[in-house]
């Protein structure tokens, strides 16, 4: 048993309006896939949020480093 803090993660996404950015189009209609301990299974999750969505081209997921926003100092994991 470890007792390292978990480095928590948010995996949302939605209609951007240039699938280059992250603008999105509707922020009140965000699908909210899930927090996440660790990168390892935010990236899993949103690999498959973003495989379920592949063939609409203005529909973008992310991961959000919410450890980096709680504790700006914390020593955590690199992103991939």
């Amino acid at each position: 048993m470890t007792d390292a803090k978990p480095l928590l993660h948010l995996v949302f996404g939605g209609e951007v309006r240039d699938p280059g950015g992250v603008d999105f189009v509707d922020p009140a209609a965000l699908h909210i896939v899930g927090i996440y301990p660790n990168h390892k299974t935010a990236l899993d999750a949103w690999r498959g949020a973003s495989q379920a969505r592949v063939d609409e081209a203005h529909v973008k997921y992310v991961i959000v480093h919410l450890h980096r926003l709680l504790d700006p100092e914390q020593e955590g994991e690199a992103p991939a």
